[in-house]
Order: structure tokens, then C-alpha cells, then sequence
């Protein structure tokens, strides 16, 4: 065959293979393009807690057990994958402090249940069965049956709900992606959703719970971040308007209105590797949780988070340093008692900074 035919029939595969790829996506990434139900578990030994008043309510993105290692991602180090060992020993750290908190729900974000970089352990199973957190939801936000780049492998990441009595229905519903973003990136890159339950409180059986975890990464002047936001806002609404009761939280990688900090962060390592890197700068996004703020309660009131913003700072990805920002959030539409970020034993009663890089967030719920 003449070499130019060669190359002609070489594009035309190449250009078969991207369509296979597209059309197929499935085979490779999960696409999750519509609603659809979540993933339930309910461990060996589930029983529902009897009637409470106050509930504790925690969220924490987990870092899918990863505590401090330094991975690539972060650009502090080169690691890709954990062995068994360090897994088991991480989780057994968060699963610590969440036993130390004892939380009725709680919101876990970066929880994998089967993907090489964490030993293939199903943390679902693994904190519904040890927790006191008995019912569970999942929502996968990055599920790729093989990812090429480092040999990552398989992944299934995502966002979780526990609690102590019974989830009778969730479903998760996709968030947009970053449009920026070129198609082929796109095409493995993670799925962002909402991962709505409803959970059958014994004196509100009608009490509604969402986890997400919203875009970290925006180069601008991409603003899925917001649109994420406002969609998030608009499921909030549509719940209170319809009478029932609701908390919702989650990593919403963004921070509180009338923070100062708003770039130039010390965790920056990527910039130093990559001049293109797009570091964090909230400058022109200060203001798109106000909303929800006017409207809702939120476990830190915005006057008390103000006065001393890094009382209630929750995440860094430098291990060497001190949390730097506040990432994470938990809203209502009833009242909280009372809230804190649980950066160290001082706040909060146990060492956090070497379990994950966001620190847990903690409230009590009026729920009578």
C-alpha cells in the first residue's frame, strides 16, 4: 500500500477510534449525564437510633485516605497509588474522629470503593460498618474503568452519606462541566453532582440531606463553579418552598463572603512546576455564597467566621504549613445550636491536620 494511502487510512482510523471512544464512553468513563438513583448500603448490624432533638451533623472530604502523603497532583511529591497498609492505617485515623465526634449524619466527600490508588477498599462498607453510621449513600463523581495517565487505573470516587436511621430513596444528579476545558480532558476528567437522600428521621421522615462537592479547579474566566452554585441554590429553594426540612454541605471550593484571604497561597507547589498553572484566586467569586447565606443558616454564622476567619479555616494541601482557607460548609433551613471547624485538639479535641488535607466541620441541629 503507497505510504499516502497509509497515513489517509492511518487518519481515518484515528478518526473511527475517536468516535468509537465517544459514542462509547461508558465502556471507558462513566458519563452520568442524567439523574439517576444513588447507590444505597446498610450494614450487617443496622438498627435505627431511637428518637433525637439535637442531631450532629458532620461533613469532611476525606481525600479518599490519603491523609498527607505527597502525590503528584498536589505537586509536592510523586506518589500514585498506597499500599493496603497505609490505607488501613488513614482510615483508621478518620474513622477516629468520626467515633470521637459520634455524628448522627455525616457527609463524606473523596470516598473511592474501588480504585487501585486506594487498594480497592470500598469505604462505604468500611464506615457503615464500623461508624455507628449503619445507612449509606453513594454518588460516584469520578468513575473510570482505566485511567492511562501515571497508571492510575481504576477509579470510583465520590461523595457519601451516612446516618443513623434508614435512607429511603437518593439519587444523584449531575452538575455541569468545566466548559474550558479541551474535549479530550473533558472526556476523563471527574463528574461533579449532588447526591440528594432522604433519610427517615423517627420525628421528621421527610428530612432531606445533600452532598456535594463542587469544581475545584477553574481557569478563567471559566465560571462553572457558579453555575454549580446556583444549581445547588436552586435544589435548596425547591425543598423549603415545598415545606421540608433539609441540611446540605459539602466542599464547595470556595470561600465566605467578606473573606480577606484571597490568593497567594502558601500551598501553591504547582505554580513552581507548571508557570501555566492556574493557582486558587477567589477574588472575583468572594460573593457567590451570599445568597445562600441571606436565605439560609449556616453552621458558621457569617458575622462570627468575619470577625476571625482563620478560626474556621479547613483545608491546605501543605503538609508543612496551617490551613489556609475555608472550603467546607454545612446549611439549613431549620437552626444550629452551635458549629465549629475541628482544625485541632484545641478545636475540636483530636489532631486532624495529618488525616486529610480539609479539616471536618461540625454543627448541632435543632430538629425537634
Amino acid at each position: 500500500m503507497p505510504l499516502g494511502l497509509r497515513i489517509v487510512m492511518g487518519g481515518i482510523g484515528l478518526l473511527f477510534i475517536s468516535i468509537a471512544l465517544i459514542a462509547g464512553t461508558d465502556i471507558w468513563v462513566v458519563q452520568y449525564t442524567h439523574p439517576i438513583p444513588a447507590y444505597l448500603y446498610k450494614a450487617s448490624n443496622a438498627q435505627p437510633a431511637p428518637k433525637k432533638d439535637t442531631l450532629i451533623v458532620m461533613t469532611w472530604n476525606i481525600k479518599f485516605g490519603g491523609a498527607r502523603i505527597d502525590f503528584f497532583f498536589d505537586c509536592y511529591g510523586d506518589r500514585v497509588h498506597m499500599t493496603r497498609e497505609e490505607v488501613e492505617k488513614n482510615l483508621a485515623g478518620i474513622l477516629r474522629k468520626i467515633k470521637q465526634v459520634q455524628p448522627d449524619i455525616l457527609l463524606l466527600q473523596e470516598v473511592d470503593i474501588n480504585s487501585k490508588r486506594s487498594a480497592y477498599i470500598d469505604m462505604v462498607a468500611y464506615f457503615a460498618e464500623r461508624a455507628g453510621l449503619p445507612y449509606a449513600a453513594y454518588a460516584s463523581q469520578w468513575h473510570v474503568k482505566y485511567l492511562p495517565k501515571k497508571g492510575l487505573g481504576p477509579i470510583n470516587s465520590g461523595n457519601a452519606i451516612f446516618s443513623r436511621w434508614p435512607i429511603d430513596t437518593a439519587f444523584r444528579v449531575p452538575l455541569p462541566l468545566v466548559g474550558a476545558y479541551p474535549w479530550w480532558y473533558r472526556f476523563f476528567y471527574l463528574r461533579r453532582n449532588l447526591l440528594v437522600a432522604r433519610i427517615l428521621l423517627p420525628n421528621k421522615p421527610n428530612f432531606w440531606v445533600i452532598n456535594t462537592h463542587l469544581e475545584a479547579y477553574v481557569p478563567y474566566p471559566d465560571s462553572t463553579r457558579y453555575f454549580q452554585i446556583r444549581i445547588l441554590e436552586r435544589w435548596l429553594d425547591s425543598l423549603s418552598q415545598k415545606g421540608t426540612s433539609w441540611i446540605a454541605g459539602g466542599d464547595l471550593n470556595t470561600v465566605p463572603p467578606g473573606t480577606k484571604k484571597l490568593k497567594d497561597f502558601d500551598d501553591n507547589a504547582c505554580k513552581t512546576i507548571d508557570p501555566n498553572f492556574v493557582a486558587d484566586d477567589y477574588t472575583r467569586e468572594v460573593n457567590w455564597l451570599l445568597p445562600l447565606y441571606q436565605k439560609y443558616k449556616e453552621v458558621i454564622p457569617l458575622e462570627v467566621y468575619q470577625a476571625k476567619e482563620e478560626d474556621f479555616y479547613s483545608h491546605t494541601v501543605n503538609k508543612q504549613g496551617w490551613w489556609n482557607r475555608r472550603l467546607d460548609y454545612l446549611f439549613t433551613n431549620l437552626s444550629w445550636l452551635d458549629g465549629s471547624v475541628h482544625q485541632d485538639s484545641t478545636k475540636g479535641g483530636m489532631e486532624t491536620f495529618s488525616l486529610s488535607d480539609h479539616a471536618p466541620v461540625v454543627g448541632r441541629l435543632l430538629a425537634n
